[in-house]
Formats: structure tokens, C-alpha cells, sequence
């Protein structure tokens, strides 16, 4: 029994990776006479990205769509975003993205985001969502001109506890790093890994909190920071800004998904320039 076990091993595991789903869009806008329009778009395994008619010409809008249902180990997805000179690209997805349960290998995530000069970026996807035993890699670039606006959101919440889900333990990689004019402004590493609800517990972590999010504003400054603090009172979670290397930072910690969703709203709405995308509205 033993010998067929490990007979079978390298089958099972080609059939394990022969069922994996992968993606990959790569997009690039450019402006002309005042309006943003696709330049190049290509597409990838379940990765598709659509266009909604938008309400203004000027500001591009489009949504990212996983035909795969949701991502679980193994899983491997790349997003490539150019934004050229003076194009203006407004991007969400279509639904919260599911994490599910991993039998080892991670999922992964690959994020490239490139911003021209004038030109501007609301990267907006919709909250991620992991179920318990998920694993995640997810890796965010962002390079951006001197002269050049983002605005970038990330929300993951651990379970959907309307539907009595909890995350007990999983594993959790998320690194951003961010450039300006080619100069390292912004690093950071998130990790959460083993018995994450026992960590999300701890005071210091998330204080008993299941949705965590960061929204990061380019160019940022106090005035913007101080607009997020004149909000504190409505806030049903926790949220702390701050500013520095012009750029502002706004953490979110909520009880739960829908907290969550409400105070990124907020939170959006105020540091957007531009209308959000109709799918944070509905």
C-alpha cells in the first residue's frame, strides 16, 4: 500500500497542477483630445478585464473579472497597468475576490502598476476575501512620475462572518512597494501566518477585528491626512492616517466586512478626485 501510494504521488501531483487556474491581463491607456482610451489589451486564462460605457470621457473605468469563481492554492494571476501621459484609468473589480482553502502551495497574486506623467490611477478592486485555511502571495509594484496622482485601496477580510465563516489559520504575504521618479517612497510587508485568528486577536494586530484595509493617496500631505480625521466620529471601525514622503496612508481596521466596506467608502470618497466606480456604489 505504501509502495502504490508514492507510485501514485507524481501523477497526482501533475493532475493537481494541470487543474490550477491561471490569469493575466495586461493593459495600457493613453489620452487623446481630452479623452482616455485603451491602447493595448491583452487577456489570459480566466483574467478578463471590461469596459464600462464611462459617464466621463476623460476618466477611463474598467473591471477586472475572474472566471475561475474565486483563487485557491496553486493559483497564479498576473495584473500588468500602464497609465501614459495625461490618461486618467479608474479600476475595480467585479466582485469581492475569494481566497479558498489551500492544500499547500500558495496562491499568488502579481500586481504591476505603471502611472505617466499627468496622468492618474484609482486602483480599486473590490475587498479580498479569505476563507479559513487560505494561502496568499501578493506582491504590488507601483511606479509612478513625479507629476502623475494614484489613488490605491486594498481591503482583505478574514471570513464572512454574516455566513458564520471564521479564519482559524492560514497564511497571508502581501508586500508593496512604490516608486516615484524611479525612488523607493514606500516599502512595507504584511504577514500573517499559522493561527491568524489568535494574532488578529492581539491588541497590537487588530484588536479582535476581521477586515483590514490600506488606502494609500499620491501626492499626499497633511491637509489630506487631517480630512480623514475630521471623519472619526462617523467611523464604525478604526482608522489611522498619516502623511510623509508626499504621500498619505490611511489604515482600516473593522469588526467585520460590512464595517469595513462602510469606512473605505468614506475614506474614498473623500481623498477621490473622480467618481468612483459604480460597482462601490450599488
Amino acid at each position: 500500500m505504501i509502495e502504490a501510494r508514492i507510485a501514485d504521488a507524481p501523477l497526482r501531483d501533475s493532475t493537481f497542477a494541470a487543474n490550477r487556474a491561471m490569469g493575466r491581463i495586461a493593459l495600457s491607456v493613453a489620452a487623446a483630445a481630452g479623452q482616455s482610451r485603451r491602447a493595448r489589451v491583452h487577456e489570459a486564462g480566466s483574467l478578463r478585464v471590461r469596459f464600462p460605457n464611462p459617464a466621463d470621457g476623460a476618466q477611463l473605468e474598467a473591471v477586472i473579472v475572474n472566471t475561475a469563481g474565486g483563487m485557491t492554492g496553486g493559483d497564479r494571476f498576473d495584473i500588468e497597468i500602464d497609465v501614459g501621459t495625461d490618461a486618467k484609468l479608474s479600476l475595480t473589480s467585479a466582485a469581492g475576490e475569494k481566497i479558498y482553502r489551500s492544500l499547500g502551495p500558495d496562491t499568488q497574486v502579481g500586481v504591476k502598476l505603471a502611472v505617466g506623467p499627468r496622468a492618474a490611477l484609482a486602483w480599486l478592486p473590490q475587498e479580498t476575501i479569505l476563507f479559513d485555511r487560505a494561502r496568499l502571495r501578493r506582491t504590488i509594484d507601483l511606479d509612478v512620475a513625479q507629476d502623475a496622482s494614484v489613488l490605491l485601496a486594498e481591503g482583505i477580510v478574514f471570513g464572512r462572518s454574516a455566513m458564520g465563516e471564521t479564519v482559524t489559520c492560514g497564511h497571508l504575504f502581501d508586500r508593496w512597494r512604490v516608486r516615484v521618479g524611479g525612488e523607493l517612497v514606500f516599502a512595507e510587508t504584511t504577514r500573517l501566518d499559522g493561527e491568524i485568528a489568535e494574532r488578529l486577536s492581539e491588541t497590537a494586530v487588530a484588536a479582535k477585528g476581521t477586515a483590514i484595509a490600506s488606502v494609500l493617496k499620491l501626492p499626499g500631505d497633511d491637509a489630506a491626512a487631517a480630512a480623514i480625521r475630521a471623519l472619526q466620529t462617523s467611523f464604525v471601525g478604526e482608522v489611522g492616517v498619516s502623511s510623509c514622503n508626499g504621500l498619505s496612508l490611511a489604515r482600516l481596521v473593522a469588526p467585520d466586512g460590512a464595517a469595513l466596506r462602510h469606512d473605505l467608502l468614506s475614506v474614498l470618497t473623500t481623498w477621490s478626485t473622480g467618481k468612483l466606480p459604480r460597482l462601490w456604489l450599488n
